[in-house]
C-alpha cells in the first residue's frame, strides 16, 4: 500500500510513460526502444506536469498533478 501511495503521488503522464515503455522494451531492440522513447518525450513532456514537478522540487512541496 505503501509504495501504491507513492506511485499514486505521481504524475499520471509519468506512470503511464513508464509502462508503455517496459511493454515495448519486451519485444524490440535497445536501439527501438530509446527511439520510443525519444518520440514519446517529445509529445508527452509538453504537459504542465514537467514545470509542476520542477516548482515542487525547487520549493520542496508535493506537487499537484493533473489527470490523464
Amino acid at each position: 500500500m505503501k509504495l501504491a501511495d507513492e506511485i499514486a503521488r505521481k504524475s499520471s503522464v509519468a506512470v503511464y510513460g513508464t509502462k508503455r515503455f517496459l511493454v515495448h522494451a519486451r519485444d524490440h531492440s535497445v536501439a527501438e526502444g530509446l527511439e520510443y522513447a525519444a518520440n514519446w518525450n517529445m509529445a508527452m513532456l509538453n504537459t504542465e506536469d514537467l514545470p509542476a514537478a520542477a516548482m515542487a522540487a525547487m520549493s520542496k512541496t508535493p506537487a499537484t498533478f493533473s489527470k490523464l
